[in-house]
Formats: structure tokens, C-alpha cells, sequence
């Protein structure tokens, strides 16, 4: 048999079976108390602390070598902390002294690259965590499970013959099975098509509800995090910088940083005069207690906007990318030096070299002290 296709197999198995049939949990508590490692010299976790509530769906955020795998790999019983505390409904999971293996701590994993065994089949895979029950139950469970994901008809099938996509179905279906009580993810999406990832993600998202285990998830993505969680943990170099819910990230993030990883950004510097920060875009509230001294406004190009003639602020519209509902437009404006990129929609844009009004939407502005940005330690 050849190996199946991403977009052919799985637009023919768009749907994941019946909603409503996965196998409930009793959610856990999972916490992490003041944890470090390192690996040689290297710190990779720096006195992290945080919650996962029962039920609840989190993101560990942040960009590559920022710490999230190495907490998940920890909360899972993988690796163990140098100091700090791993707790899971209250019990000591890992901590000085005391180290659960990870069989007996009712975790689910997924893996980046589904490790899925390739000389079992489908089927036998799925089961392979059922291993305390009889086999004719626990193979009766991994079907069900496998119906659930759409995949029963592929149970005697092999890893190899089947898509990327469907191969993370299985390895979903694997991990949910026993029922753990807290599900970690280790960016499941990012070996998918971007064509296929969408729907992945929805009908994932819907699977753990169901079960309704408590889930965090691994990704570098913060678009895939906003559809996802009800709360991001924003890491870098090592750190815990920002959590909340994926709107409080998007609107009040903690620094430059962060705001410029969850958006394109246009930045002028300026100088705080009793409060306030004067440039070419207006007049701008500084932080609270930033009275004078430097500081950098940033503005989403989204929060650019059209404006009717002799409103607003003028600019020279440099190029322009149409990108299907919108157009992305480079825009020179009188006293900064390098142009802006402006997000317009389509049916709005000003074309390559004409001069246009622009006005600026709040909502998508955010002053910082200069420099006051987290750097790397």
C-alpha cells in the first residue's frame, strides 16, 4: 500500500467522527514550584512558577531555546529539576528528594513527531497504553478511539501508509486512551501542512474537551496559541515573563518584546516630556512613572488606518502587497525616516505612489521605557 497524501486522505476524512464520544477524566492540578535546570552550564529554566487549572487548556509560548519543551519534559518525569517543585493535585511529582517515574503520574504525551511504533499497527499502537487491561478490552477501546478520530477503517494499517495529518490523529488518539488527567503537547501542529492545520487544530481542540482533561501545550506559534488557550505562559531565555489570557497578552503585553512577538510592529523613539511622548503620529500617554527620559512607541500596522482627505496625518505611499482581503502598504510620513508598514483592507487601499491620509487607532499602540525590554542573561 502507498503512503496516503495530507490533502487528499485527509480532506476525505475531514470529519473526526462523532463529537461527544471521548472518554472523560477527572482533571488535574499541575504545578510548577520555583523550578530550574540546566544542562552543563547552560540554564534552560529560571525559577519558573506557574499553574495549570483542572480542565483548563494552556500554551507555553515563546520562540525556540526559550525553556517550554524542557518544563513540559519535566512535568512529564523526562527530566528532573535542579531545584523547585513539580506538584500534580497537590502530591509531590518531583522535588528535592522525591522523583514519581512517569508511569505513575497519569500524564498523557504527545510528541513533535507522533512517535508512533512502526512495526505495530494502527490499531495495536493506540492500545499500547492499555496495557493493564485484557487484551480484547484494551483493543476494544483503541477502536473506539480510533472512531472518534475517523481512523477506524486504517486499524490494521500501518504508521508509514498513512498522512502527516492522519498520523497525528493516531498519536492524539494514543495519548487520550488511558484517560490521563493532564495532557501534554509538544508542538503537535507543526509537521502539518498549513493547509491541513487549521482543522487539525479545531477538531483537537474539540477532542479535549471532551475528555476533559487539563492540557498544556508546547508552541512557538502565538496565533495557534491565541485559537487555543484559555491561558499563555509567555517564556523566554529561560523566564516566565508574561501569563494571562490570550487577550491580555494581544492588548497589555509586559514590554517590547512581547508586543513585537505577537504582532508586526512600527516603532518611533521619542523623548517623555511631563508624561507625555510627542512624534510625527501624535501625542502618546507615556507608561506610568515614565515622567522624561526615552522611550519607543509601537504601532500595530493593523492600527494604521484610512482616513478621509485633510484628516488624520499624511503620507507617501511608497509599495504596496495586495494580500487578498488586505493590503499591505509601505508609507513615508514627514519626520521619520523610515517608512511604516500599514495594513488597509483591499477595498481601501491607496495605490503605489499616491499620497493618502492616516489616522491611528489606540487599541493598537503601546509606549515603553527605551531599553526596558528583558534581555537575554
Amino acid at each position: 500500500m502507498k503512503p496516503s497524501t495530507d490533502i487528499g486522505t485527509d480532506e476525505r476524512n475531514a470529519r473526526w467522527g462523532q463529537r461527544g464520544t471521548a472518554g472523560a477524566t477527572f482533571a488535574g492540578l499541575l504545578e510548577f514550584e520555583n523550578v530550574s535546570k540546566a544542562f552543563g552550564r547552560t540554564p534552560a529554566v529560571m525559577d519558573v512558577s506557574l499553574k495549570l487549572h483542572p480542565g483548563e487548556i494552556a500554551c507555553l509560548l515563546g520562540p525556540s531555546g526559550c525553556g517550554k519543551t524542557t518544563l513540559l519534559r519535566i512535568a512529564a518525569g523526562i527530566d528532573k529539576p535542579d531545584s523547585g517543585r513539580l506538584l500534580f493535585d497537590g502530591q509531590e511529582m518531583a522535588g528535592p528528594g522525591k522523583f514519581v517515574p512517569p508511569e505513575r503520574r497519569n500524564i498523557g504525551l504527545m510528541f513533535q513527531d507522533f512517535a508512533l511504533f512502526p512495526h505495530l499497527s494502527i490499531l495495536d499502537n493506540v492500545a499500547f497504553g492499555l496495557k493493564n487491561l485484557p487484551r480484547v478490552e484494551a483493543r476494544s477501546i483503541a477502536l473506539q478511539a480510533l472512531e472518534r478520530v475517523g481512523l477506524a477503517r486504517y486499524a490494521a494499517s500501518y504508521p508509514h501508509h498513512l498522512s502527516g495529518g492522519e498520523q497525528q490523529r493516531v498519536a492524539l488518539a494514543r495519548a487520550v486512551v488511558p484517560r490521563p488527567q493532564v495532557m501534554l503537547m509538544d508542538e503537535p501542529f507543526s509537521g502539518l501542512d498549513q493547509r491541513l492545520r487549521e482543522s487539525v487544530r479545531a477538531e483537537t481542540l474539540a477532542l479535549l474537551r471532551e475528555t476533559r482533561a487539563s492540557c498544556l501545550l508546547v508552541t512557538h506559534d502565538p496565533v495557534e496559541a491565541m485559537g487555543l488557550a484559555d491561558r499563555i505562559f509567555l517564556m523566554r531565555y529561560g523566564r516566565l515573563i508574561q501569563a494571562g489570557t490570550p487577550e491580555d497578552l494581544y492588548r497589555r503585553p509586559v514590554d517590547a518584546a512581547a508586543a513585537r512577538f505577537f504582532s508586526d510592529t512600527n516603532e518611533v523613539k521619542g523623548k517623555v516630556v511631563d508624561g507625555v511622548i510627542n512624534t510625527p503620529l501624535g501625542v502618546f500617554q507615556a507608561p506610568a512613572g515614565l515622567v522624561a527620559g526615552e522611550a519607543v512607541v509601537m504601532v500595530r500596522p493593523q492600527g494604521i488606518t484610512r482616513a478621509r482627505h485633510g484628516e488624520g496625518i499624511e503620507g507617501l505611499v511608497t509599495e504596496t502587497r495586495f494580500q487578498g482581503d488586505d493590503v499591505r502598504c509601505s508609507v513615508i510620513f514627514n519626520g521619520i525616516d523610515d517608512a511604516l508598514t500599514v495594513l488597509v483592507s483591499a477595498l481601501n487601499a491607496p495605490a503605489k505612489g499616491q499620497a493618502a491620509w492616516f489616522k491611528i487607532d489606540l487599541q493598537h499602540v503601546f509606549v515603553f521605557e527605551s531599553g526596558a525590554a528583558i534581555t537575554k542573561s
